[in-house]
């Protein structure tokens, strides 16, 4: 070993040119010079002076270099004593085992240890039983339960019907029912057509006899007061302002119209809900527009105000005819 190791100083020293450094540098130094080296030399690099001779004696005194680094390290006398106090110290590996349970020697500390995974077991099962018995009278409570409250709504329900025909058979008998128009006369169909289910039929008539409404007629209904209403809350918004308008009202022009968008796309979020439940595709609606509303609204308020004006005019005409005619007609008088 100690001939294959040795290396004469002169190849250490070339090696030490080769790599460009000189004896006493550091390892970093080392290899930073190597990987200079090898990206200057190495044939597969783009470099104009790539070179596989030259890089293979670059690789071989790296070595060399690396070789002698690791020989005077190991010659310094503080890594002498430092090896011998790690070759001296304890191992502590058997004491991270056992999962920190027990005390005294490693088999002393293994039967403590089975004790302890033994006494934890019965506490699991313990707390398991404890678990499915609770679980079980819980759910027994809550049946019980249950069954009480369905016979609490039959008992209640009877009792409403019973008292129900209780009180249709007294007004049968004190002749309540004796005036009733058509007594004793066969029922009207409400359709002659032999098409159309008459049970079916009577009950929807009844329904709409009664006011019941489809919910999508509801929904059509409410979207269209909504935004017949925000219709005439905007043009109202627009003639409290005035015209023309200043600074700090166009602002709040501003606020009043992203306020009007707002409430556009949530009735347009009914207008979806509208149309997944309307039962006829022709029926369906289209989502309103914001900057068409608003535009609709400033038209509207121009049409207004041109009323407006249009009123002024003839009130004003009338009131000067008002003043000139008493001149006019005595002008007439004096000319007859």
């Amino acid at each position: 070993r100690m001939l294959s190791s040795y290396k004469p100083k002169n190849d250490i020293k070339d090696s030490y040119k080769i790599l460009e450094l000189e004896e006493g540098c550091s390892l970093d130094d080392v290899r930073n010079s190597y990987c200079n080296l090898a990206k200057k030399y190495h044939p597969d690099s783009s470099s104009g002076m790539a070179d596989s001779k030259a890089f293979i004696r670059v690789e071989k005194a790296y070595r060399v270099v690396l070789n002698d680094l690791g020989a005077k390290q190991k010659s310094e006398p503080g890594e002498e004593e430092e090896d011998q106090f790690k070759s001296k110290s304890l191992q502590h590996r058997h004491y991270l085992s056992f999962e920190g349970v027990g005390i005294g020697t490693p088999s002393q500390r293994e039967k403590q240890y089975m004790q302890f995974r033994v006494d934890r077991a019965t506490e699991q099962v313990l707390e398991y039983r404890q678990q499915r018995l609770e679980s079980r009278y819980a759910g027994s409570d809550l049946s019980r339960a249950k069954d009480v409250r369905q016979s609490k709504k039959v008992k209640i329900t009877q009792a409403v019907e019973r008292l129900v025909e209780d009180l249709i058979q007294e007004s049968m008998a004190k002749g309540d029912f004796d005036n009733l128009s058509g007594k004793g006369k066969p029922l009207q169909k409400f359709s002659d057509s032999p098409h159309i289910d008459p049970m079916t039929h009577n009950l929807n008539r009844i329904l709409i006899d009664n006011g019941y409404q489809p919910e999508w007629i509801l929904l059509q209904k409410e979207i269209r007061e909504t935004i017949t209403r925000l219709r005439s809350s905007i043009v109202a918004s627009r003639r409290k302002l005035g015209e023309p308008m200043t600074l700090s009202e166009q602002k709040q022009w501003g606020r009043i119209c992203e306020q009007f968008a707002e409430d556009i796309r949530k009735l347009n979020k009914r207008v979806d809900n509208f149309n997944l439940v309307v039962p006829i595709l022709s029926r369906q609606m289209v989502h309103f527009s914001p900057d068409k509303e608003i535009l609709r609204a400033r038209k509207t308020y121009e049409a207004v105000m041109e009323k407006v004006s249009d009123s002024d005019t003839k009130e004003n005409e009338g009131e000067e005819g008002k003043r000139f005619g008493w001149k006019s007609s005595l002008l007439k008088w004096l000319k007859l």
